[in-house]
């Protein structure tokens, strides 16, 4: 069987000290979507998707829509009934005759915890977007926090724009317990991943800086390879209470000091990211969600510090 891992994987896998679980892992990784997975993707109802921009910047996106809006297309397509809503800026993409883009994504069901993540080329058809499809696998249900959705009509705000956070903002990140994030490798294939904790785990060490601890995970390191590769980055905190999104463009890099990993509960080693670009769009989503039911996985947050203001800036947007 080839090698689905790249150069930067191997190389994240090999001084984490994971090959042979890592080996075990690839397992899951297929060119076809199960039967399974196909009943999975017709039932739900939110996709992240990550993908480069037009100015080499990476973004994640939230497309939202009724179950049946994600569907199978053979054994390697993917047909999404949906863009990126006008204002995402990734929006652009699939407004015009761009393409192929190289996009990563990931299907996720809070209510149940599983997670789906694809890996393919993505064209414009009309008012949606297929995929060919050359990765598909599922994750293990760690770190999800468990939610149901219910449906409340809205229209998007025009979005909000600006290059480092403001006090609201970092409200939202300090208080998160979920995000996603995409990268790329040097070839431009992106990925789109699931990161989640209790609250407190993300930390906002700046309105241009933020810091999260990478938990143990199932050693495939597709995004901490994708990082060794290539630095560019986006995040995405969904607002579960208001519908609202919080998009993030920059750069990531690994800390692997052992001893600053250690004084934070759970983390195999730490994240950090320099914020380039921020992108909030009221009302972005139509779902809200109930309060969530944390994960058993979750290692314990540390509990953030006040917000220092005058570090943090008045960046009104």
């Amino acid at each position: 069987m080839a090698d689905v891992y790249h150069e930067g994987e191997r190389a994240v896998q090999s001084r984490a000290g994971v090959l042979d679980q890592a080996g075990f892992s690839a397992g899951a990784i297929h060119a076809r979507i199960p039967d399974v997975a196909q009943d999975f993707l017709q039932k739900q109802v939110i996709l992240i998707l990550g993908a480069t921009d037009r100015h080499g910047q990476v973004w994640a996106s939230l497309l939202t829509g009724t179950p049946g809006f994600l569907r199978a297309e053979g054994e390697t397509g993917l047909v999404i009934d949906a863009h990126p809503v006008a204002g995402d800026p990734l929006h652009p993409l699939f407004a015009g005759s761009d393409g192929p883009v190289h996009v990563g994504m990931i299907a996720i069901e809070p209510a149940s915890r599983r997670r789906m993540r694809m890996n393919g080329r993505a064209t414009t058809a009309g008012a949606g977007i297929r995929v060919d499809l050359d990765q598909v696998y599922a994750n293990c249900p760690k770190y999800i926090q468990k939610r149901e959705p219910r449906w409340t009509p809205t229209s998007p705000a025009s979005p909000l724009r600006a290059g480092r956070l403001q006090d609201s903002q970092t409200d939202l990140i300090t208080r998160t317990d979920t995000f996603f994030i995409a990268t790329a490798d040097r070839n431009g294939n992106a990925d789109a991943s699931h990161r989640g904790g209790n609250p407190g785990f993300v930390e906002v060490l700046s309105s241009t800086r933020l810091r999260w601890p990478d938990y143990v995970g199932n050693a495939m390191f597709g995004t901490l390879g994708n990082i060794e590769c290539n630095p560019a980055a986006g995040l995405l905190f969904p607002d579960w209470e208001t519908g609202s999104t919080l998009q993030l463009t920059g750069t990531a890099r690994v800390d692997w000091d052992p001893e600053r990993a250690a004084a934070v509960p759970g983390a195999q080693r730490l994240v950090e990211f320099a914020i380039t670009g921020v992108v909030e769009i009221p009302g972005s989503s139509p779902l809200r969600w109930s309060a969530p039911v944390y994960s058993r996985f979750n290692p314990r947050a540390v509990q953030p510090e006040a917000p220092d203001h005058a570090s943090l800036g008045s960046a009104k947007l």
